[in-house]
């Protein structure tokens, strides 16, 4: 089935609910990297339950734990609505954003709602890109958080939607950066991150990674996407994570685990604009990073 437009924005919303605990919490942080070295006192409040801290970007896997209890409402929204489907054979994960309206807890039970909120058409046979939101609220009904990220689908271009008006990236300043850091990924750093909840072969079998055009498993994109902040938190908040408003970036290339990952950063009043690279292969596989302080 392809992409129906404007159809695919009156998608009725995917509905959950989901709880997580301090072992979720210390679980991300560990498949980022943090408490490898078990003396670090700086990072072990987010692997260590006393005091526990939660890494911001946690929130692009916290709510996997109730993903077997997603509903969405069968009813057509209206009378000729005609249902998208797409091939997310052919999908690559573009930009992700996660924006807290509160630190986030060490734990809780949440609902989530999940919506398409942008459909662009890149032409056929150029892919198209769709915009997905996903809100958190708590028991109270308050919003906790609201994670926003694009799938580039390559495989469903030309369906006659919109060309323009996607989202700009965020432009990084051309100066050089006030600050970089590196991070070494481990070789079965991508085994153990997966245990947050994407289980894809990509990241764990060699065949299948071979398949895909990769002559080992890649790191999930995510994962870098967490070391990003990683670098905030070590470098610009002193590690504190209540200082973090959003944080978001572009995926450009795959990281290997036991790559070092070198993020740059640049920091402009509450706005932090990053990119990541890898200098041995000479890529950036982060882009337009953006983080925003309170």
């Amino acid at each position: 089935m392809p992409i129906y437009y404007p159809d695919i924005l009156e998608q009725p919303p995917t509905v959950w609910t989901f709880t997580y605990g301090d072992k979720d919490v210390m679980l991300y942080a560990l498949g980022i990297g943090l408490g490898a070295d078990p003396m670090n006192r700086d990072e072990l409040p987010f692997v260590y339950e006393r005091e526990l801290k939660v890494v911001p970007t946690a929130a692009t896997v916290l709510s996997s734990a109730g993903a077997a209890l997603r509903k969405r409402d069968e009813t057509p929204p209206r009378e000729g609505w005609r249902e998208s489907e797409i091939n997310f054979l052919m999908v690559v994960h573009g930009e992700q954003k996660v924006e807290l309206h509160k630190p986030l807890p060490d734990y809780g039970t949440f609902t989530a709602e999940q919506r398409v909120i942008g459909a662009f058409d890149k032409g056929a046979g150029k892919g198209a890109v769709v915009l997905n939101e996903t809100v958190w609220t708590d028991q109270k009904g308050e919003k906790v958080a609201t994670l926003t990220s694009s799938i580039f689908a390559r495989g469903d271009g030309g369906f006659g939607g919109p060309t323009e008006g996607a989202p700009e990236p965020h432009k990084v300043p051309d100066r050089a950066p006030d600050v970089s850091a590196d991070f070494a990924t481990r070789p079965d750093q991508a085994l153990l991150y997966r245990l947050n909840g994407d289980r894809n072969p990509l990241h764990s079998d060699p065949d299948v990674a071979k398949m895909a055009g990769f002559d080992r498993p890649i790191l999930h994109g995510l994962c870098t996407y967490g070391i990003t902040c990683r670098a905030v938190l070590q470098e610009i908040t002193g590690w504190d994570a209540a200082a973090i408003l959003s944080h978001e970036a572009r995926f450009s290339a795959p990281v290997f685990p036991g790559d070092v990952v070198t993020v740059d950063l640049w920091r402009d009043g509450k706005v932090i604009s990053f990119e990541a690279r890898v200098k041995e292969r000479g890529v950036t596989v982060i882009k337009n990073g953006k983080t925003v302080l309170r």
